[in-house]
């Protein structure tokens, strides 16, 4: 394996978990946001949860929203800056930010330390965060 000139910190071991903040944006006057209260810590978190094998990191997110709120969504496009290439890449597109309008690609990732006191010592959490909304007819 050639070299990088790049830091690199390579782990073999880590959980994927997927999740999405979730708008409900019906009212546009208003601004709503979905949180779950996790009671054993008393904590609020927004939506998220490891992926399934063979599941697309978007999928997960939905499915793991949709089992803790209980709310359906789908994931709401957003104009955002990404180093991702076009859909449809025509010769050398450098690698730079450039900004997208209407994308549902994550717009966040999270990387986490897993407790060391799990015996799981350098083992990390990847969370891909998406922006979701309600969808139509609910509440």
């Amino acid at each position: 394996m050639a070299t990088s000139s790049f830091s690199t910190h390579p782990f073999t071991s880590f959980v994927e978990s997927c999740g999405a903040i979730l708008f409900d944006l019906r009212q546009p006057t208003t601004k709503k946001v979905c949180l779950t209260h996790y009671l054993a810590k008393d904590e609020w978190l927004l939506a998220k949860g490891r992926r399934n094998c063979g599941e697309t990191r978007h999928e997960a997110a939905l499915r793991e929203v949709r089992e803790e709120t209980g709310y359906p969504c789908h994931l709401h496009p957003v104009t955002m800056p990404t180093r991702c290439p076009p859909a449809i890449e025509v010769g050398h597109t450098p690698d730079e930010a450039r900004v997208y309008n209407g994308i549902c690609e994550p717009f966040m990732l999270t990387v986490r330390e897993i407790d060391p006191q799990s015996g799981l010592k350098g083992d990390r959490k990847l969370i891909w965060w998406y922006i979701a909304a309600l969808d139509d007819g609910l509440c």
